[in-house]
């Protein structure tokens, strides 16, 4: 995926919407929560690993696109000698991760290290080379338009041999809501989403090994296309697109998209909602490693030896 010569994503737009959802987010983001869950597990099976688990202990954690940093408490709990840094776009949603957990008993003991936190964009990582151990990154990438270059970050940052473990949403996601709106609007309405095969090439354009990547496709429920909308907005998955409409939708557009919307209206008597997740972990290269061979734009290993597992 190269970079579009006009940016699709307006950048400030995504931060409002971020901020303007942070005081509410971690009681709505119940599917972020889901898909957090599931790329928590990977680290259970990665600590009975023979090869990598018994000797694998991190000293830095750097959770990108944190929000208020539910995940990054959880590795903090896993890992309670290891400096954990919540990185986030939105000011406010990191300031929702003071009240829940700073300096107690075990703090002022140096049992467990409080978390660091910085605003930032992912674009530009504020960290040193090969300073990482591991970086996570929950359902953020999807409003990255450049993922090869979002990767040549991470792996800057990343020490050889770290852990990447990532996750973003795939094109199948609220298929039914943008086939909807385009039955009622030209404008755009739903981002476009990097397919499952765009991913894992963007993953070894920047040189990571050892890639798998799961796809699962998850269905929510909604009682009719206002409180689809209401939910969105509450998890801060508003339209950012720079070719969004810039005006109101308007009542007649909106009634139209709702009329087209009603005929997918299941036998549970709800408007389904898909969400394609794609989860991913590899590996940073050792010292040394090729990335692409003579300098060239193409990797030096061959696309079937990235592994894809359907759930």
């Amino acid at each position: 995926m190269r970079r579009p010569a006009t940016p699709l994503f307006d950048a400030r737009q995504v931060r409002r919407a971020f901020s303007r959802a942070s005081a509410g987010y971690e009681s709505a983001a119940q599917l972020q929560r889901e898909v957090e869950a599931r790329l928590l597990e990977s680290l259970d099976f990665l600590a009975l690993s023979p090869d990598r688990g018994e000797r694998w202990s991190p000293g830095v954690v750097l959770d990108v696109g944190s929000g208020p940093g539910h995940a990054s408490q959880a590795m903090r709990r896993r890992w309670p000698k290891a400096r954990i840094v919540a990185l986030d776009l939105s000011l406010p949603m990191l300031g929702e991760v003071a009240p829940r957990e700073g300096w107690g008993f075990r703090e002022t003991l140096g049992l467990r290290r409080p978390l660091d936190r910085v605003c930032a964009d992912l674009r530009a990582l504020p960290l040193m080379d090969a300073s990482v151990d591991v970086l996570f990154s929950n359902l953020c990438l999807q409003w990255i338009e450049d993922l090869p270059a979002a990767f040549a970050g991470f792996r800057r940052v990343l020490k050889p041999g770290g852990l990447l473990l990532c996750s973003t949403f795939g094109p199948d996601t609220l298929w039914e809501l943008r086939e909807a709106f385009a039955r009622a609007d030209d404008a755009p309405h739903v981002s476009p989403f990097a397919t499952i095969a765009q991913f894992g090439d963007a993953l070894m354009h920047a040189g990571f090994r050892d890639p798998v990547l799961d796809r699962d496709l998850l269905l929510r429920g909604h009682a009719d296309l206002s409180a689809l909308m209401r939910e969105l907005r509450a998890i801060g998955a508003t339209n950012a697109l720079h070719a969004r409409r810039h005006t109101l939708t308007g009542r007649a557009r909106f009634a139209a998209a709702a009329a087209a919307y009603e005929p997918l209206r299941g036998a549970d008597d709800l408007l389904p909602a898909s969400w394609e997740v794609i989860t991913a972990m590899a590996w940073a290269p050792e010292p040394g490693a090729p990335i692409r061979e003579g300098g060239g734009e193409i990797a030096s290993f061959p696309a079937d030896r990235i592994r894809v597992r359907r759930r």
